[in-house]
Order: C-alpha cells, then sequence, then structure tokens
C-alpha cells in the first residue's frame, strides 16, 4: 500500500498512527491485495481508508455509489462509516479482483449492506433513473472517463451531496511542464499521457463549475471533494 507523495515515511507512519486503525480484515485485506503485484498500487491507503470512513458518518450518508472497487478496502471503509442501515452500491470491470473484495465483505460483515455491478461504470450508472438517489459517491476509476462520470452522476446526487474523486494530483503529473511554484514533479513525468491531461482539464473543469462547490485537498495522491449546490 504506497504513501502519499507528499508526505515522508516517517509523517505517514505518524499520521497513521494517530488515525482510526486499520483492523485485521483491512490489513489482511491490504496484504492479499499486496501479493498481486504492480496493481496493488490502485489500492487506497489506510489513512485515506480512515478518511472516507468518517467524511461517511460526517455527512449522515445513508445511500452511496463507489465507481472502482478493486479489492474492495474503500468500500469496506465507505459501509462502516454509513452504518448498519445503509447501502452502497459498487460498480467494477474485473471479476478477479472483486471476488476478493466479496470474500473480504464477508469478513467484515457488510456484504448484505453492498451491491455489485460489474461491467463498465458509466452503464450501470446510466441505467439508474436520473433522479436524487445518492448522498455520497467515490470515484477511483478511469481518469479519462472521471469528467463523464461526474455528469452522471450529478441528476442522481441528493441535496448538498459529496462527490468524491480520488488521484486528482497523480503524483504531482497534473502540474504544468514548467512552473514558478518551484515544486517538484516526478523524473518521468509526461505532461502529454491521456491521464494526465484527462486530470489535469478535469481540474481545470470542477475548479469553476457552478454546479458545485469543490475543493481540492493535498491528501494522498489528490482527493476532490464537491458538494452538490
Amino acid at each position: 500500500m504506497s504513501r502519499s507523495f507528499l508526505l515522508t515515511a516517517d509523517m505517514t507512519d505518524y499520521v497513521v498512527s494517530r488515525s482510526r486503525r486499520a483492523d485485521d480484515v483491512l490489513l489482511d485485506l491490504a496484504s492479499e491485495t499486496a501479493s498481486l503485484g504492480g496493481v496493488a498500487g490502485m489500492q487506497i491507503s489506510h489513512e485515506q481508508g480512515a478518511f472516507l470512513e468518517v467524511i461517511a458518518a460526517a455527512v449522515g450518508a445513508r445511500s452511496a455509489v463507489e465507481i472502482g472497487t478493486f479489492t474492495g478496502y474503500s468500500s469496506i471503509c465507505l459501509t462502516r462509516g454509513m452504518g448498519p442501515d445503509a447501502c452502497l452500491l459498487c460498480c467494477d470491470q474485473s471479476e478477479e479482483w472483486t471476488d476478493i473484495a466479496r470474500r473480504y465483505w464477508k469478513r467484515a460483515g457488510v456484504s448484505d449492506q453492498i451491491s455489485l455491478r460489474l461491467g463498465p461504470a458509466a452503464d450501470t450508472i446510466e441505467s439508474l433513473p436520473a433522479e436524487p438517489t445518492f448522498d455520497l459517491a467515490f470515484v477511483d476509476a478511469d481518469k479519462t472517463g472521471y469528467a463523464h462520470y461526474v455528469d452522471l452522476l450529478h441528476p442522481r446526487m441528493r441535496p448538498n451531496g459529496l462527490i468524491l474523486v480520488d488521484n486528482t494530483l497523480w503524483s504531482g503529473e497534473v502540474l504544468p511542464p514548467r512552473s514558478d511554484s518551484g515544486a517538484q514533479r516526478p523524473e518521468d513525468h509526461d505532461p502529454t499521457s491521456p491521464d494526465t491531461l484527462a486530470l489535469r482539464q478535469f481540474n481545470d473543469a470542477m475548479a469553476s463549475d457552478e454546479r458545485f462547490v469543490t475543493m481540492l485537498l493535498p491528501f494522498a495522491d489528490g482527493l476532490t471533494m464537491s458538494v452538490l449546490r
């Protein structure tokens, strides 16, 4: 489970040790996910999981949707934060990865609260009535699809609904090729990759989107929070 590029290893350890601790279910899930190899980097960090649990509880979410479930860490945290009477719709395309998620949902005691839909997430969301349904949405999937996902979610969010979008700093790659800020970019920075371009355009668009009040938090790999006006 990778740490935020914004924090040193010591600072990450401090943050984790002073936040909601991951239990054995989450620790075992993180360990099994790490054994998958390079794709394990798609899993959120322990501190981000704690944040999702806290924010789901803070907004009193009872109905939520997750676009990009992977092996299930974030879905467990979200469901725990929402409480036993809430429901979460999970959208993912991988049966292999979500089979792991199903096992850990059962261990965590949240299986009955989660509905999994396999297939393109855009198709799943489009199939839902275009009416206020969700209090909370967490988007952590293909970066080039972010703008479309938010457009699809907008009419399906309840008043003051909160959309969280992950990886919006993209390890600093969203910075332009040259900057007067002195900020350090990754050595392998590619300002023309599809993901980098999509995220830069997405961030610019959300900052001026009058449908939402938006804040890009310098947390984890960047987390955009947008509240429906």
